[in-house]
């Protein structure tokens, strides 16, 4: 084999035969990214073999685990001109063009994942063959950083698979399995291994000496038909404004994308592609693309590379965990460790009540198996993992145990000293508490320093953040114990010091608050709860305060207001708390799981608002305006974060950003509480907070750290 080496970046080899491998191997680093080290020598080569008459076909592959992870995101970050943005994407799709237009047949052998730009460079082969590894992943998912495939992604998906398959994969950024993308018709062949699908490239290229990309036949037909045709005629009358109407208009680049596929679908393929790189461009330098790759590319690869972790301790892996309490925290958190291979004590009053909490478990599975993520062989390995038992001596030997009982202090107390009692002396406890200072909770138990909180959201099995609490005498060892388990179920972990609703129950507790501030003022509920979803919220205000229950927010105030009284302190409730009485005490609607709160929930059909609401809270004549509702409820929420880091409670700006968007659905297009703070501008904020605080109360006042920022013309960073 003659070999030529035209950079350490890409590795160019050509055999006897005229077959040339091409592998991309950038050295230094786990991943091929898409950047000048990696492009400018891949345009090198793509020249020669344009050049080289004895070149008979090309071999695409990488020398990393995984194909090539998408597009260099601190270059895209960087960029503040629309005119760079577009030639950046008009560049990399020019050598993508040459290669599918070289007159030699070109494969791409994915020997793993195959994302964003990655997979925009397996789309520009003739064929793609990959190794049927259920690790892999292929797909488009730059939505999900308020961008859009700018590598003619959005030209060739649809032109190769359809718009109406191509339009969820790109709008909702799906990532595939080898076989579901083999399914969806972007992935040709699946080999067993590397070997194996090497052979079928070559076997190809053999039997295809002179290919042609499907829309650079002459006889080239959409499948499906293309935006002109009657069979798209309705997506594309209703797509946009279903999309509109999810997102509220908060997400540019759903609407962009869509642009792109539908006037690709009316014109030729390259002016597709420079329509594409026009819209590429816009997305780039918009605020909510740069809010979201702040915080959910940089700070949240920081965390999950253990920026919080402290130094010094060796990784530990949890073996065997017991969890006390059976009720839905304790047997979500039982799912997820025991799908990370754990073996699980689930461990209850009684049998019956362990029993049902590992049956939450058998459901989840069930449905996996209708979608074919799951066999019943595979059920059954996993359920043995988890114990159901009522024994506290079925403790014994466990590495972590995670208390999950009822948010009283006094059983609390009990179960922790019933467990270490049987538990190793090197055993971490963790409470599971989402209100209860972990100080305070821990003087129940004889080694303090092993004591931490580990705040789970519910449901367990979907929702990413997991809260870790420290206590006053929580051991540094402890904590780094405490992350390593949060990461081996998969979860992201914040560390928040302790404190009366740490960060997230007591930032999230103002946007439901004030929800129910606004609802005693007279606004209309449906504004309100239009106001929170139009400001980028999951759920308006009412409806998660019904989801979350009255009854524990009635249950904690109460708390609250006897620990005040307990340490000689002056309680100073929020408006909004006689609502809560109100429903509560009153009139018997505590909520959703009552089946009546501030909504109806038939038996049959959709929730809706309840009818008697306007007898207890009568509607104003005067209604405000729906921007100064969504600004209250931003604002509190922004304002409380800046509070929380402030005083110590989170202790970096990517755990603030992170925890609010994953831990209580934070507006992700602002990037999290003190990225919107960033964007709105700190002056600014400050500003309008002080005009919220004269007309609304003190609460809105501009938390002092933010006075300090602004005297100065700091931001978070």
């Amino acid at each position: 084999m003659n070999e030529i080496t035209h950079s350490t970046a890409v590795k160019f080899e050509q055999d006897a035969e005229g077959i040339v491998l091409l592998t991309l191997d950038m050295p230094g680093r786990s991943m091929n990214v898409l950047n000048d080290e990696l492009t400018r020598p891949l345009a090198e080569a793509i020249a020669r073999i344009e050049a080289d008459t004895g070149v008979k076909g090309v071999i695409l592959t990488s020398g990393k685990k995984q194909f090539l992870a998408g597009a260099d995101i601190e270059k895209i970050f960087a960029m503040t001109d629309p005119r760079l943005a577009y030639e950046l994407a008009q560049t990399y799709k020019g050598f993508l063009r040459r290669l599918e237009l070289c007159g030699k047949p070109v494969v791409a052998a994915l020997n793993g994942t195959a994302l964003g730009g990655g997979l925009e460079l397996a789309l520009a082969c003739h064929y793609r063959i990959a190794i049927n590894d259920p690790k892999a992943k292929f797909g488009l998912p730059e939505v999900k950083l308020g961008l859009l495939p700018g590598g003619g992604g959005t030209q060739r998906l649809p032109r190769l698979i359809g718009i109406q398959a191509c339009l969820p994969l790109m709008l909702e950024g799906k990532e595939l399995r080898p076989e579901q993308a083999k399914q969806q018709g972007i992935i040709h062949e699946l080999t067993k291994d590397r070997e194996e699908m090497m052979a079928r490239a070559r076997a190809w290229i053999a039997a295809n000496p002179k290919p042609v990309q499907p829309w650079d036949d002459k006889k080239f037909k959409w499948p499906g038909g293309d935006s002109r045709s009657p069979a798209n005629a309705q997506l594309w009358a209703v797509a946009p404004s279903m999309a509109d109407a999810k997102s509220q208009g908060n997400y540019p680049a759903l609407t962009n994308i869509m642009s792109c596929v539908f006037e690709g679908g009316i014109v030729d393929f390259d002016t597709g592609c420079r329509l594409e790189s026009r819209y590429f461009a816009n997305l780039v330098v918009s605020q909510v693309s740069k809010n979201m790759i702040g915080t959910l590319w940089f700070q949240l690869n920081a965390i999950n590379k253990g920026k919080s972790r402290p130094e010094g301790f060796e990784k530990a892996a949890v073996k065997k965990l017991g969890i006390l309490g059976a009720g839905m925290m304790g047997a979500g958190i039982a799912y997820v460790s025991a799908k990370a291979g754990m073996e699980v004590v689930l461990l209850d009053s009684t049998v019956e009540a362990a029993e049902k909490g590992k049956a939450y478990s058998a459901g989840l599975l069930d449905k996996a198996i209708k979608k074919g993520r799951e066999t019943p062989a595979g059920k059954g390995v996993f359920l043995d993992r988890i114990k159901a038992t009522a024994d506290y001596q079925h403790l014994e030997g466990c590495d972590l145990v995670i208390e999950a009982v009822f948010e009283d202090r006094a059983v609390k107390a009990e179960v922790t000293r019933k467990t270490e009692a049987v538990i190793p002396a090197t055993a971490t406890f963790a409470s599971n508490t989402s209100t209860l200072p972990i100080t305070g909770l821990a003087k129940a138990s004889a080694r303090p320093e092993q004591f931490i909180g580990l705040h789970f959201f519910s449901p367990v099995d979907k929702m990413p953040l997991v809260e870790i609490i420290l206590g006053e005498k929580t051991s540094q060892a402890t904590l780094a114990k405490g992350f390593d388990y949060v990461q081996q179920i998969g979860k992201t972990p914040i560390v928040v010091r302790d404190s009366r609703g740490f960060y997230t129950s007591r930032s999230f507790a103002t946007y439901v608050m004030e929800g129910l501030a606004l609802l005693q003022e007279g606004q209309h509920p449906r504004s309100i709860e239009a106001a929170g979803i139009q400001a980028g919220m999951p759920v308006g205000p009412l409806a998660v305060h019904d989801e979350v229950s009255m009854s524990l927010s009635l249950h904690v105030m109460e708390q609250t207001r006897k620990d005040f009284a307990a340490e000689g302190k002056t309680y100073v409730g929020h408006p909004g708390e006689r609502a809560v009485v109100l429903m509560v005490k009153e009139l018997d609607r505590p909520g959703k799981k009552a089946g009546k709160g501030f909504y109806e929930y038939p038996p049959v059909g959709q929730k809706f608002i309840w009818p008697e609401l306007g007898k207890y809270f009568p509607v104003s004549k005067e209604q405000m305006s729906q921007q100064e509702m969504m600004d209250r409820l931003m604002f509190a929420q922004a304002n409380e974060a800046a509070r929380c880091y402030e005083e110590k409670v989170v202790m970096t700006v990517a755990d603030t950003n992170i925890g609010s968007i994953f831990g209580w659905g934070f507006a992700p297009h602002q990037g999290g509480a003190l990225q919107y703070i960033n964007a709105y501008g700190v002056i600014e904020f400050v500003k309008r907070a002080e005009e919220l605080a004269a007309k609304y109360g003190p609460r809105f006042k501009p938390a002092k750290i933010l006075l300090e920022m602004s005297a100065v013309g700091k931001t978070f960073q």
